[in-house]
């Protein structure tokens, strides 16, 4: 997933969001620091929301039924897979990848999983701990290849 296609998903949301939370347009457009025609523009595909505007979206809606079954239960993580490109971040404690992530490889103690909606990957260690997260199976390989010898 790329951040453009992360931002569509998200505009595509946007109305349901609001909806489900049971907000009205003014005070979707307050909470996401955009005014009302932007919104209006957005909900109705005439505009795109930008990155901004789309984390935080994810942000303040994470809890969305929505928006967690959109990014596999997982939408922060998404945002951060797709902010930390490149970048290395200590995570704290996950769940361990009970719900939403399938298992794809185990070495040393350390677990690459994939998540189910999004299709992104992490590592975690056996503390599960998320030690990098990427929509680049390769990177996450590379990574996994330095750590679990």
């Amino acid at each position: 997933m790329t951040r453009e296609e992360f931002i569509a998903e998200v505009n595509s949301k946007l109305k349901l969001v609001r909806t489900e939370y049971g907000l009205t347009q003014d005070k979707m457009a307050v909470i996401l620091g955009i005014s009302k025609k932007t919104l209006v523009e957005s909900e109705k595909g005439r505009r795109s929301i930008g990155w901004t505007e789309a984390v935080a979206l994810i942000t303040i809606f994470q809890s969305s039924t929505i928006l967690q079954n959109s990014f596999g239960g997982d939408p922060v993580g998404v945002v951060s897979a797709l902010a930390f490109e490149d970048i290395e971040v200590n995570y704290p404690s996950t769940m361990g990848g009970r719900v939403w992530w399938k298992e794809i490889t185990n070495r040393n103690g350390y677990r690459v999983q994939q998540n189910l909606v999004s299709a992104h990957y992490r590592i975690l260690d056996s503390e599960d701990r998320k030690l990098i997260s990427s929509f680049d199976l390769d990177e996450i390989n590379e990574y996994l290849d330095t750590i679990a010898k």
